[in-house]
């Protein structure tokens, strides 16, 4: 018998405990009955109606995204408005969906660990540690050998799927740089944590201007790191398929895939 979506709701709790969310997220599942088996699950990062679609047309019962759904208020779900649809297309397709957001990041292998893995860091903490000392939000490491800030972009490049962003950087090229503090996803509220200034570079999503410009103009003073700027989605995008695995692991039997689709909202750039 194929477990049913309560089982796999005892599954995610286990690998990403809802206690490790931020007082304001909305985790857990938003749709589907838990009575009902599963046996094929999707992950992505956004529940949008591409990946809705995907995950219909693929028979799937689960749709597993990074990003809540219904994170910020909702008075209506009519289908004229894109919340609604993606509920509307769920329900009738037979597809459940669950959130593991904020609760995903501060695990040992979340976002950002893996994202910090993938680059090859070493010696890895959190930026803002939790009680045990070992999970939390962000990671610090360390290169292996110094490179410059130039070639360490270019290799963020060369890990994360390419997207009409690309990769944006606060500094010189020649710089050289060792200590890497990240954080997948929109981190900015880290900037001035002591552990990111302590950093040669931080690499992160979603800078706005002003508080760029002014991290930017401190690191010309030696009283910072430079900056890089990715993708939110292509940060949290490299989680989905550690996140996978895990649930093979527990869930032998269940077909378990991770979506290709680039849910990136900006569809190009021109320089």
């Amino acid at each position: 018998m194929p477990p049913t979506l309560a089982d796999v709701q005892l599954v995610v709790e286990r690998l990403w405990p809802r206690s490790g969310a931020e007082s304001w997220d909305a985790v857990g599942l938003v749709a589907g009955d838990p009575a009902a088996e599963v046996s094929r699950v999707r992950l992505a990062v956004d529940a949008v109606l591409d990946t809705v679609d995907e995950a219909v047309a693929e028979g799937a019962q689960l749709l597993l995204t990074h990003h809540p759904l219904l994170l910020r208020g909702v008075t209506s779900v009519a289908e004229d408005r894109s919340k609604g649809a993606v509920v509307a297309r769920l329900i009738r397709g037979g597809c459940a969906l669950l959130a593991a957001h904020t609760n995903a990041d501060v695990v040992a292998r979340g976002t950002s660990a893996v994202f910090a893995e993938r680059l090859g860091l070493g010696a890895l903490r959190p930026i803002e540690p939790a009680p045990d000392g070992t999970t939390g939000l962000g990671r610090v490491g360390e290169l292996a050998r110094p490179t410059t800030l130039g070639r360490l972009a270019r290799a963020i490049a060369d890990v994360l799927p390419a997207t009409a962003q690309g990769i944006r950087v606060a500094g010189e090229y020649e710089r050289e740089v060792r200590t890497v503090a990240l954080c997948a996803g929109a981190g900015d509220s880290l900037l001035q944590h002591p552990a990111v200034l302590a950093a040669d570079v931080y690499v992160t999503s979603d800078l706005r201007h002003h508080p760029a410009s002014e991290a930017a103009e401190a690191a010309r003073l030696g009283r910072g790191p430079a900056l890089v700027d990715v993708s939110h989605w292509a940060s949290e995008w490299l989680w989905l398929e550690v996140a996978a695995e895990q649930l093979r692991a527990e869930l032998p039997g269940v077909a378990i895939d991770v979506s290709e689709l680039r849910t990136d909202p900006w569809e190009f750039a021109i320089v």
